[in-house]
């Protein structure tokens, strides 16, 4: 490895690296509102199924976006570096490793599909099952291409060309709603209307991510198959990050699994809240999001080059950007509930827990987001993804999990008791963690070799 080299980042790059995000981030939470409007109007069957079945592959896709993520850090360490061939060498161990893991994944979930969707749902209405079993043995073969598609995102990411996952992504839920419009509007289709254009969409944004990939001009970019090479060293140092940040990733989905199943207790009120709740918390946090995909490629690089204090530079300046950010979305949102309220034929009692649930996370997004989430972020690209694993699943389990239990259920607070735990307590826990970690300094040791 070289000496510490500087590396440095114009105000333009990083808008161009950083916006692109945002706006990707924007759009495909804004599709998947629009599909599932769609998707209700199929009928109570369909609602259910694709509801279930989600709840599953959405688990497999956080683990892959996170494998992606960790894999594209590798790459991105490696170009502070100036390793250019390494760094490709590590961008094509990552799509391969992707292939293999998600293909793997999704043969077993075909093998045991029985056995999953009876130890998972119990025993649903036989409706809802044979539309669940649809809805199932369509979209889970979407699975590898989504991995590959993030895969491709996230190497597309590292090289700063973050407008081309926007394009593809765009094109992805394009198709999936323009596919969902047709075949149930268009042809009266049930749940398949729903699972077909889902498939469609994402082989068609896998294909078109890996092709854009196979150009020899681009600094990261794919060769032929005959000219891979393994590398256990390269498999090694992607693990390294890889793997611990998609088990956090998966963990944390399944945290939320759990808490969906205790809410489901306290009522239709709570459950529609709930729902209203996870809706409105995903516009309260995109920005931030995008934010925390740039801010992987960014640290990477200085950490690969050995120039932690530029690391530490940028954190501070996008943390001041994130804030901005998601103090300006979330007021926003916080102004405007009145009116979102009226869009959600709800009950009385329905939308006055939904709304205390959005001031609730709102605020808390505005203030903890950013150091709960961006600092773990940090701490990833600089290496450091074991204690991050580590710290995140402790104080999920601890204080989200535990204390949404002993607020929500015990102590009689419901669905609110819930949200407190998991975005007041369980932020808080973070923030405080990952400040103490990235103060101490023990990520600058934990760049790969």
């Amino acid at each position: 490895m070289e000496g510490i080299r500087k590396i440095e980042f114009s105000r333009r790059e990083l808008f161009a690296l950083i916006a692109p995000l945002v706006v990707e981030q924007f759009f495909a939470i804004s599709v998947g509102l629009a599909d599932s409007l769609m998707v209700a109007t199929v009928g109570d069957a369909a609602i259910s199924a694709v509801s279930l079945v989600d709840s599953i592959s959405n688990l497999m896709i956080y683990v892959f976006s996170a494998m992606a993520a960790g894999g594209a850090a590798v790459a991105g360490q490696y170009i502070g570096r100036r390793e250019r061939e390494n760094a490709n060498n590590a961008g094509q161990h990552l799509i391969v490793l992707l292939l293999v893991t998600s293909a793997f994944f999704t043969a077993l979930l075909y093998l045991f599909k029985t056995a999953i969707l009876t130890a998972v749902f119990g025993r649903i209405d036989a409706d809802v099952m044979a539309a669940t079993d649809k809805y199932y043995a369509i979209v889970m073969a979407s699975i590898p291409c989504i991995a590959l598609y993030n895969g491709g995102a996230a190497i597309f990411r590292t090289m700063g060309r973050s407008d081309v996952s926007l394009k593809v992504s765009l094109l992805m839920n394009a198709l999936n709603v323009g596919g969902n419009a047709l075949l149930i509007f268009g042809y009266g289709m049930d749940v398949a209307g729903v699972a077909i254009p889902t498939l469609v969409s994402r082989a068609v944004a896998a294909a078109v991510i890996l092709a854009l990939l196979f150009n020899d001009a681009l600094p990261l970019h794919l060769s032929d198959v005959r000219a891979f090479r393994y590398s256990p060293r390269l498999l090694k140092n992607i693990l390294y990050i890889s793997v611990p940040s998609g088990v956090e990733n998966g963990m944390f989905h399944l945290g939320r699994l759990i808490l969906f199943s205790l809410i489901s207790t306290f009522g239709t009120a709570s459950i529609v809240a709930n729902a209203i709740g996870n809706t409105l918390g995903n516009f309260h946090c995109f920005a931030g999001q995008g934010l925390n995909l740039g801010l992987t490629t960014v640290v990477s690089q200085c950490v690969g080059a050995g120039d932690c204090d530029g690391a530490r530079y940028y954190m501070r300046r996008l943390t001041k950007a994130g804030y901005a950010l998601m103090a300006a979305v979330n007021l926003a949102i916080i102004a405007a509930l009145p009116l979102i309220m009226r869009v959600y034929d709800v009950s009385p009692e329905g939308e006055r827990l939904a709304v205390i649930v959005a001031l609730i996370h709102g605020v808390a997004s505005i203030f903890l987001w950013m150091p709960s989430f961006a600092i773990p972020t940090f701490l990833r690209a600089a290496g450091d993804a074991r204690f991050t694993m580590l710290a995140s699943m402790a104080t999920m389990w601890l204080c989200r999990v535990l204390f949404a239990y002993v607020l929500g259920k015990w102590l009689g607070y419901g669905v609110v008791g819930v949200w407190v735990a998991h975005a007041i307590l369980d932020w808080t826990v973070r923030s405080t963690v990952f400040y103490l970690r990235y103060r101490s300094g023990k990520w600058e040791t934990k760049a790969i070799e």
